[in-house]
C-alpha cells in the first residue's frame, strides 16, 4: 500500500511540474462549466427580472417550477438530457452526446433555475421601490428590466459566481452525458472520482487541491467587488 508520504510526494510533483493531463482536465472544466455559466446567465438574468416584474395567469405554477428545479438532483438532470440527445431522441441528429457540448449543455440546465430564481427574488425586491418612479417615466418594460439589473449588478455577480461554482463542482450530470473519455470528456470532478477508484490518490489530491482554489477564487472576487462598490 502506497505511504501518505508517496502519496504527497506525488500530488506535489503534479502541481510543481505541471502535468500536461493535468493542464488539460483542469482546462476543460474551466471551458465548459464557464460556458455554461455565461448561457445560463445570459437567459436567467432576464428570465428572472420579468418573472419578478410582470403579472401573468399561472405566474406562481412558473415560480414554484423553477424553485422546485434548483434542486434537481443533477443524475437526473443528466438523465433527461441523455435522454434527448441519445440516438433514439429528439435531438440524437445532432450527433452530441459524450461531448463537451453535451456536458454545457447540462450544466447549463443545471445552473439555469438557480440563476433564475435568484435574480427573480432580487429583483422583486428591488422592482417594489423602483416601480413607480420608473413608470412614472414611461420606462418602457426592457428598460426597467435593464435599469434594475443594472442597478443590482454586485449581487447579480454574485449569483452568477454561485451558478458557476454550481457547475464546476457538479458530478453526475456530466458523467452520463459525457461519458468520462480520457482527451475528450474528462473534467475534474468526473477525473476524481476516477482516479480514487483506481488508487491514483496523488492525482485526484491535486484535482481536488484545483478545485478548493478555484473556489477560493471565486470567493476573493466577490469579497473584492464588494468591497469596492461599498
Amino acid at each position: 500500500m502506497i505511504s501518505f508520504t508517496e502519496i504527497f510526494s506525488e500530488f506535489t510533483a503534479l502541481l510543481a511540474g505541471p502535468d500536461p493531463d493535468l493542464l488539460e482536465i483542469v482546462f476543460l472544466s474551466l471551458k465548459v462549466s464557464l460556458t455554461a455559466t455565461l448561457l445560463a446567465c445570459l437567459a436567467g438574468l432576464p428570465l428572472g427580472a420579468l418573472l419578478a416584474m410582470t403579472k401573468f395567469r399561472g405566474k406562481w405554477m412558473l415560480t414554484v417550477l423553477v424553485n422546485t428545479l434548483m434542486g434537481m438532483p443533477p443524475v437526473v438532470l443528466g438523465l433527461m438530457v441523455y435522454l434527448l440527445l441519445s440516438r433514439s431522441g429528439p435531438m440524437g441528429f445532432l450527433q452530441l452526446l459524450y461531448t463537451p457540448a453535451a456536458m454545457i449543455i447540462a450544466q447549463t440546465a443545471l445552473v439555469l433555475p438557480i440563476v433564475t430564481a435568484l435574480t427573480r427574488q432580487l429583483i422583486e425586491d428591488s422592482w417594489k421601490d423602483y416601480r413607480e418612479p420608473l413608470q412614472s417615466l414611461c420606462v418602457t418594460p426592457m428598460g426597467c428590466v435593464r435599469t434594475l439589473l443594472w442597478d443590482n449588478r454586485v449581487s447579480l455577480l454574485t449569483i452568477s459566481l454561485a451558478g458557476f461554482s454550481r457547475a464546476i463542482s457538479e458530478v453526475g450530470a456530466v458523467i452520463v452525458v459525457g461519458g468520462n473519455i480520457d482527451h475528450l470528456t474528462r473534467v475534474m470532478t468526473t477525473a476524481i472520482a476516477l482516479e480514487t477508484s483506481k488508487g491514483d490518490l496523488a492525482l485526484a489530491l491535486a484535482l481536488g487541491f484545483i478545485l478548493l482554489f478555484i473556489a477560493l477564487f471565486v470567493n476573493a472576487i466577490v469579497y473584492g467587488v464588494r468591497a469596492r462598490v461599498a
